[in-house]
């Protein structure tokens, strides 16, 4: 009689149970498995990791030695009047322009001319046709930036000029899109528009604002 209570005992807990975890830990950890197997796929920016050299290549091509950093060219007069938009908060004056050893900036702009100066820049003569009137798909801005001279740049990792072959496009590709913001192409005021805002308002993007642009920690 107890042995048939207890089986009876058994019988209620296990039901109990199974009402309250309908499913064995075995059973719930092959559902999560299965579940996760048919979740819809992460974005490309969260699951892709990209390699700093790979970076480095496209950044190299793109970059420039020098910059034009004051859309005057240096009109200033520097003599320190009080309503100067030329002069910085705390005195001095703004650079007119700037070099460096090895390409340090994608300039923001296609073209500056102005006080006897002028400077067009890398990727406005090299991407894009002389009319002015090109627009870009990805396909063919890879294309071209793939064919672009490339030259060691300040920042990232060293990539010397005999290992920068650009065989991975996966770099050039998430720039375009950075650039295109959700179009399928760009032109020369897009592209322009795009590096200031990507750069933080900076009259150029260096290697910091570049992979930042890439999601590139």
């Amino acid at each position: 009689m107890k042995l048939l209570l207890l089986i009876s005992s058994v019988g209620v807990a296990s039901a109990f149970v199974d009402r309250a975890f309908p499913f064995s830990s075995r059973q719930q950890k092959i559902m999560m498995s299965s579940e996760v197997e048919n979740a819809p796929s992460s974005s490309a920016s969260d699951v892709i990791e990209i390699n700093p050299k790979e970076a480095v290549k496209v950044f190299g091509r793109l970059a420039e030695k020098y910059i034009m950093l004051d859309s005057s060219a240096g009109m200033c007069c520097y003599s320190a009047c009080t309503d100067c938009e030329y002069r910085l908060p705390e005195g001095g004056y703004r650079m007119a322009d700037q070099s460096a050893a090895r390409p340090k900036w994608i300039p923001s702009y296609d073209l500056r001319a102005a006080n006897g100066k002028e400077h067009i820049s890398k990727w406005n003569s090299e991407l894009f046709t002389e009319d002015g009137s090109a627009t870009l798909n990805k396909q063919e801005f890879v294309s071209r930036l793939t064919e672009m001279a490339y030259a060691p740049p300040l920042g990232g990792p060293f990539v010397g000029k005999t290992a920068a072959e650009l065989q991975d496009t996966l770099v050039a590709e998430r720039f375009f899109d950075a650039l295109a913001d959700g179009k399928e192409k760009i032109t020369k005021n897009r592209m322009s528009v795009r590096i200031k805002q990507l750069s933080g308002g900076e009259e150029g993007m260096t290697w910091k604002s570049f992979q930042s642009s890439l999601n590139l920690q």
